[in-house]
Parts: structure tokens; sequence; C-alpha cells
């Protein structure tokens, strides 16, 4: 699965990462977006070794209360579907 995930994260482009949020009602703005996407290409690795130690609480002041919400909504949507396999 690591791999996979690895190699999805190299192609990944930022048009990815706004068609997704899209998808689940969050529309970030500019500097949301560059954030997101650069966070995820510098941390994945620290993140799928150990997910539980992500805490989304400190990106908080990045982003619009309402996308805070979605984006920590769907975290924990998508850690309880895959945490299984990571």
């Amino acid at each position: 699965m690591y791999n996979l995930v690895e190699k999805y994260i190299k192609n990944m482009t930022m048009e990815d990462v706004r068609n997704f949020a899209l998808k689940k009602n969050a529309n970030l703005s500019e500097n949301e977006l560059a954030f997101t996407y650069n966070f995820i290409k510098n941390n994945y690795q620290n993140i799928l070794k150990n997910p539980k130690l992500l805490d989304l609480e400190r990106y908080k002041n990045n982003y619009s209360k309402d996308n805070y919400e979605k984006i920590l909504k769907t975290f924990q949507e998508y850690s309880q579907k895959y945490s299984r396999y990571l």
C-alpha cells in the first residue's frame, strides 16, 4: 500500500488537490491550496508511518474555519477507512 501511495504522491499536482477538495465541498483559496499541496509533498512519508502523530490543530490557522472543519472531517473519515492498511 505504501508504494502505491508514494507513487501517487510523486505524480500529484496542485490540480489533483484542488479537485479532491472540491469533491469534499472545500473551495480552497490559492494560499490554502499551496499550503496543502506542499504539506502533503513534504510530509506524506511521516504521516504514513504514524498517522496518529499528525495534529491538524497545529495547521488550523492556514485555513478558513469552514475549510478546516471539512479537512478535519475528511481526514477522520479516511483515517478510519484506511488505517488498517497502513
